[in-house]
């Protein structure tokens, strides 16, 4: 059964499905939007069930866009802290299932923003932290506890790539194979939770049009996007995002 939702709703539920095609074939930064719209749709923690599926979808249109431009290195750095991460994260939704981790989650990646601007201004400032393999967990935990709590892993990992100096497309075809595998690993924990149902299934399923429309304007996007701008935009959408977290 579809959810109950009025004109506006469904509405809503558009622009954040292929927002969601948007943010794993371009622009990571993008996921704030449909993060924010399905809390909407769907109060609580569970929103973050009803997403899971969907940003699975997203996953595999992604790899298979860009799978060629992946640098596993970084991914086999950033995986194993980050399935510590998403345990972490279950065992927290289960011990206070009513907190809202969003100030939290802004906080962090308001941190991380800002050392990437002091990095920005000061190059010779901490110029090996982003090759150091403690810097690679710490990225990698935060990515999964954030990803379990309230999928906003996404300014996270942007971040992390944004300071390993990837190239747009190595950047996006990394960031497709980790949030695949990841978002894999997480639907067993989702569904303990209860919060991947038959009905939310079919809702995921009415959206995957959507979720690929998006892919493709997100691949055209980045194809027309400049290096500099491209690293510029990935900064701001870290920004809003933890602004948006932190205050609302």
């Amino acid at each position: 059964m579809l959810p109950d939702f009025t004109a506006v709703e469904w509405a809503l539920a558009v622009i954040a499905a292929t927002g969601i095609g948007v943010s794993k074939s371009g622009l990571p930064g993008v996921s704030l939007l449909h993060v924010v719209l399905f809390a909407q749709l769907f109060p609580g923690l569970r929103s973050t069930g009803v997403v899971l599926p969907m940003l699975i979808i997203g996953d595999v249109g992604a790899v298979l866009l860009f799978r060629r431009h992946a640098q596993w290195n970084h991914v086999f750095r950033t995986l194993p802290p980050a399935l510590v991460g998403v345990g972490i994260g279950w065992a927290c939704m289960r011990a206070w299932p009513g907190l809202n981790w969003n100030p939290v989650i802004g906080g962090i990646v308001a941190g991380l923003a800002v050392l990437q601007l002091v990095r920005n201004w000061r190059p010779d400032l901490l110029s090996d932290m982003p090759h150091a393999r403690g810097f690679a967990w710490t990225m990698g935990l935060l990515a999964g506890v954030t990803t379990m709590v309230a999928n906003a892993a996404g300014p996270v990992m942007g971040l992390y790539l944004l300071a390993v100096a990837l190239p747009k497309d190595a950047f996006v075809g990394t960031s497709a194979w980790f949030f695949l595998l990841i978002n894999v690993l997480k639907v067993p924990f989702s569904a303990q939770l209860g919060f991947i149902e038959p009905a939310t299934l079919t809702f995921n399923a009415l959206l995957i049009p959507l979720i690929l429309s998006g892919l493709f304007l997100g691949r055209a996007l980045v194809a027309k996007v400049p290096q500099k701008v491209f690293d510029t935009l990935i900064l701001a959408f870290a920004i809003v995002a933890s602004l948006k977290l932190i205050l609302f």
